[in-house]
């Protein structure tokens, strides 16, 4: 590749850098771009529907800052900003921002269409970057200064001329990132000197990484650099809008947080221009993740994700951090028993104690997520997220080598069909192995038993057993042992009976509201399978190959547990 074409970025060389020693404990403030910087990146931008959509989605997030368009730019844009002033759809604490070049005619246009709001920012740009002076402005410094003051005369012009509305002034040297850091220091000054005398509001300075140029780590050092000598820099709010050029950006903006910006422009999801803006809910969740509370509504993220899909006619992908389909699943085996022995372990601890739970930075039910799609089954799991999947949707809990043998079952058919296999699929499965013998067989018990047969009473369980499998002529020296539970998280029992034929281990399974009957449809399912082993009559559909054991195992006595 010609790398020749290419020279790395100078260092601001900041030597005295005190950003990496800090942490983020609060918030910064949010601004939404999604309805200009978004939009315009779409291949078919938004129609009013969808725009007033994704803006009361964004109120309802939480957004007090939301910039609404480029009403310069067309009158579809200028448009929209008027319905939401004339139809009163900005709520008193929320401020709307528009993006104006700086030309007169431009200003004026952006200024006409927030009249009327309570209170609206007007962020005026203009390039100051190498390229943008050489090649597309042909302008010197001296020009790009001048420029910016021309936008600052203006923009107090038209703040002092518009008492209805309450005017902050926003500037921006675009490009900021591709723009000497010394030139882009004098440009933000030289503004903040002319504004800062005619206005006592809150100066604001937007620093955009328009291309992202280098690591986040320099961005950070540009950022500190700023905030250290910007004039004015206690009535100033300091704005970052990265851009995510280089695939750091949500990095690159919680480093410039730690240098000194308070505030950060970006979109739901990382829409934007070329590999998009920021993407706040990102920012959002990370901080959130550390104790840090957001200051955003995330708790329906997948909701959220369903109206900007809309919107933008734009999918998610499904492993974007925090909000895709998969993000929260796992299909490793590994994994699996990792997840689930941590959700036991934090159901133990209870829900006060601190989320520590293996493969999952935050509980999914917190973003209105459920359990049930953390484990997912493929050919890479393992007993544990299948047992776990049991448990979560049947309340089953496994002994652990039917969790062995069952897992053993589902490897094959998952390699032998490809594939994922849901959670209805996996009961269905279980259920016809080890479940349905014992069903399909309580006829012929019932009929083969005398009327005194006893039910499997709590102190009859092994008597249960010897009666059903003398019933169907197996030899009750094949039962290894019978396990009973309550089922989790729902009425009912269930019983394991566990027995042996030659040398594998087969197993049958009764689950049922009352005890007694789900010992005897164990017991029938066990002796089904045993009988069917033996005689050569093994249905592989129920019956399946069973796992080996050790060939002492028919000399066992049945243990009975609880």
């Amino acid at each position: 590749m010609p790398v020749h074409k290419y020279a790395p970025y100078r260092p601001i060389g900041l030597d005295t850098r005190t950003w990496p020693t800090r942490r983020l404990t609060e918030a910064p403030l949010w601004c939404s771009v999604d309805l200009r910087d978004g939009n315009q990146a779409l291949i078919d931008p938004m129609d009013v529907r969808r725009k007033r959509q994704m803006f009361d989605l964004l109120v309802a997030i939480g957004f007090k800052e939301i910039e609404v368009g480029y009403p310069a730019a067309s009158q579809d844009e200028y448009d929209f900003v008027r319905h939401l002033i004339e139809t009163d759809a900005i709520p008193e604490d929320v401020v709307i921002q528009v993006l104006v070049p700086i030309r007169a005619d431009a200003i004026e246009r952006s200024v006409a269409a927030v009249r009327g709001s309570r209170r609206a920012i007007v962020q005026y740009l203009n390039p100051t970057s190498v390229a943008q002076r050489r090649v597309v402005f042909r302008a010197s410094r001296e020009d790009t200064l001048e420029l910016a003051l021309e936008g600052a005369r203006q923009a107090v012009h038209f703040q002092e001329t518009t008492p209805e509305t309450e005017l902050f002034l926003s500037y921006v040297p675009e490009s900021y990132t591709q723009t000497e850091p010394d030139f882009a220091l004098e440009v933000c000054n030289a503004v903040q000197e002319y504004c800062a005398p005619r206005t006592d509001r809150t100066l604001r300075i937007a620093l955009p990484a328009t291309v992202e140029a280098f690591p986040p780590h320099e961005f950070a050092d540009r950022i500190e650099y700023m905030s250290r000598e910007l004039a004015y820099r206690d009535r100033t709010i300091l704005t970052v809008h990265p851009h995510n050029d280089r695939g750091t950006a949500v990095a690159a903006s919680e480093l410039a947080l730690l240098a000194g910006a308070d505030r950060v422009e970006g979109c739901l999801f990382g829409n934007g221009e070329r590999t998009g803006n920021v993407c706040v809910p990102t920012l959002a969740m990370n901080l959130f993740s550390q104790g840090v509370d957001p200051m955003l509504d995330l708790s329906d993220l997948d909701g959220i994700r369903r109206v900007v899909e809309s919107c933008n006619q734009l999918p998610v992908h499904p492993r974007h951090p925090w909000v895709g389909e998969f993000v929260y699943t796992s299909f490793a085996g590994t994994h699996q028993d990792a997840i689930a022995k941590g959700l036991g372990a934090r159901a133990e601890a209870g829900p006060d104690s601190v989320w520590d739970v293996p493969y999952l930075p935050v509980d999914p039910n917190d973003i209105g997520r459920d359990y049930q799609a953390l484990i997912r089954i493929n050919t890479q799991s393992g007993k544990g997220g299948i047992a776990h999947l049991l448990r979560t949707t049947q309340g089953l809990d496994l002994p652990r080598r039917l969790k062995i043998d069952f897992a053993h079952v589902m490897q094959e058919f998952c390699e032998r069909r490809g594939g994922e296999v849901g959670a209805d699929e996996l009961w269905r499965m279980f259920e016809e192995r080890y479940v349905a013998p014992g069903r399909q067989f309580r006829e012929e018990e019932e009929a083969s038993a005398p009327a005194s047969a006893p039910h499997g009473a709590s102190d009859g369980r092994a008597e249960t057993i010897n009666h059903v499998f003398a019933a169907l002529a197996v030899p009750t020296s094949t039962v290894r042992e019978l396990t009973v539970q309550r089922l989790e998280g729902r009425a009912g029992h269930a019983a394991f009976c566990e027995a042996v034929a030659g040398s594998r281990t087969l197993w049958g399974v009764g689950v049922h509201h009352e005890e007694s009957q789900a010992v005897r449809e164990a017991a029938l399912a066990a002796a089904r399978r045993v009988r069917e082993a033996t005689t050569g009559r093994d249905d592989r559909e129920h019956a399946g190959t069973g796992t080996p054991c050790h060939a002492d195992a028919n000399r066992r006595a049945p243990e009975v547990t609880a």
